[in-house]
């Protein structure tokens, strides 16, 4: 039988990725003794493994695919396949952000002013080619963690790290004075995996399911009766993706009509549709739209 080997990011994608498997499609059952997770498809082995050597595994072939960001394909700069851009996180449904923070009573204002200063970072090798290209003259050590710390306890003179709500940045009373880059969630490939027919049709289809499973948050379907004589109102007040779904309904002057909305817009919509002559309105979650 064939098997796609499949590597699930450890950290704080682990649980929003196995929730996003989940909804397309895939069960994947984690176990605290060991890295490998079981999961309810027979063409799928499923590995655990930290994102930032995920791209490194996917390019040695260790690994057929995996779930990684776009920044730790950028810095191991691994030749892989990116498959499908992947837009989620643990806070929220957008990019991240890596960018330059120092103190807020620094002197340094620019990205000049850093010239013979020390900045610690993760990202080590993407910072130092950053730098590089700006003809800047930094020492750029590793951060192992904690890297507001290095800053505010002076083994810094800035951090290069990455955020979403800017909170924990603000809280060490850091100041912000440039982004390096935005960086999201990918679906990478290894070119030997991409190359096989079979391994690429498992790939392509994962990929379709995973995105149409994103494309489904924040979507709901909405589905009533109307009366023929309020038919045309009812529907020139409803949006869509395309058009609405209009049926009659058995022996009957009524039809029933569905569509499909942003969620947002149905706390508005629902008094609108009730007032020009829709009843028995029914609101349900979608978990993929492809």
């Amino acid at each position: 039988m064939n098997i796609l080997k499949l590597g699930i990011p450890k950290g704080s994608l682990e649980k929003a990725t196995i929730e996003l498997f989940e909804k397309s499609g895939w069960r994947i059952k984690l176990s605290s003794r060991n890295y490998f997770p079981e999961v309810d498809d027979l063409e799928l082995s499923c590995s655990i493994c930290r994102p930032q050597e995920m791209s490194s595994y996917v390019e040695k072939e260790v690994l057929d695919a995996g779930i990684t960001g776009k920044d730790w394909t950028l810095e191991n700069e691994s030749d892989i396949v990116v498959v499908a851009d992947l837009i989620y996180s643990k806070v929220s449904k957008r990019p991240t952000r890596w960018v330059l923070a120092v103190p807020g009573d620094s002197k340094i204002q620019r990205l000049e002013d850093l010239e013979g200063k020390k900045i610690a970072t993760e990202l080590v090798g993407y910072t130092r080619k950053f730098f590089a290209q700006k003809g800047i003259n930094v020492e750029i050590s590793f951060s192992w963690g904690a890297t507001e710390a290095k800053v505010v306890s002076g083994l810094a003179d800035a951090i290069v790290e990455v955020t979403e709500t800017e909170s924990t940045i603000r809280a060490h009373g850091l100041r912000i004075i440039h982004e390096l880059m935005t960086s999201n969630t990918q679906f990478i490939a290894s070119k030997a995996a991409w190359a096989d027919p079979w391994k690429r049709e498992k790939i392509e289809n994962i990929a379709l399911l995973l995105q149409g499973a994103l494309r489904a948050d924040k979507i709901v379907g909405l589905k009533m009766n109307v009366p023929q004589t309020h038919l045309d109102q009812v529907i020139s007040i409803l949006p869509s993706m395309n058009g609405p779904t209009v049926s009659p309904l058995y022996h009957s002057e009524w039809f029933s009509v569905e569509t499909v909305i942003s969620e947002h817009e149905v706390r508005d919509l629902i008094p609108k549709l009730l007032k020009n002559g829709a009843e028995g309105i029914i609101e349900y979650s979608l978990n993929k739209v492809i």
